[in-house]
């Protein structure tokens, strides 16, 4: 007789339990940073006492970074709305940087948690720092995918560098960030009201390459 594969209730409940702490840490992380974010904050979310917490999961930076990956997937699920079924790269392209500069409604609270974590964990959390850098990395994967794929159709230039498009998507994408700030500085272009224009700068760079390496 085959065994039952039925999960059992209190295995499942400790499931659900554990999902629902990340869920409400997740915003508390996302606005307070790791070292802002007492435990006194996170019992009273959860409504758990600290053992009840620390039963789920074995540090508080282990909770942080399971709640940095609650807040980035549903980030990207949101800002990658509406860029698949654009037919032509460079729009794709553009419209994912769009998506991700301007998209916050649905977001965690608190704003962007790539952007909030990699600055959260200058302080020397290694642990959020390899996450944040996971994820930038993936998604700069993604724009240089985009790019090749536009390479392949004939609509970007074969001599245009991806690695370059996805630095300038970067500056754009996430216009608060020190690497976009020494951008400012290098070219002169104000935020926010040069945002637009950037956009047409990224639609350049995707259409002939970047005018200087040392800028972008």
């Amino acid at each position: 007789m085959r065994k039952s594969s039925t999960i059992s209730p209190k295995v499942g409940k400790g499931a659900e339990t554990r999902r629902e702490i990340i869920r409400q840490a997740a915003p508390i992380f996302n606005r307070q940073g790791y070292a802002g974010a007492a435990m006194s904050d996170l019992m009273r979310a959860t409504g758990l006492e600290k053992g009840g917490i620390y039963r789920h999961f074995k540090s508080k930076q282990q909770l942080a970074a399971e709640a940095f990956d609650y807040a980035w997937d549903i980030a990207t699920k949101l800002r990658l709305e509406d860029t698949e079924h654009l037919a032509n790269s460079v729009d794709r392209l553009l419209q994912l940087v769009r998506n991700f500069r301007d998209r916050r409604e649905g977001l965690v609270p608190g704003g962007c948690p790539l952007l909030n974590t990699a600055i959260d964990a200058d302080n020397g959390n290694f642990l959020l720092r390899r996450k944040a850098k996971r994820a930038l990395d993936g998604w700069l994967a993604r724009v240089r995918n985009t790019v090749q794929q536009g390479q392949q159709s004939g609509e970007i230039r074969a001599d245009v560098d991806p690695v370059a498009v996805a630095a300038t998507a970067r500056a754009v994408a996430w216009p608060a960030s020190r690497h976009v700030q020494k951008t400012v500085r290098l070219t002169g272009i104000d935020h926010p009201a040069a945002n637009t224009l950037r956009l047409e700068k990224l639609g350049q760079v995707a259409l002939e390459g970047p005018v200087s390496r040392t800028v972008f």
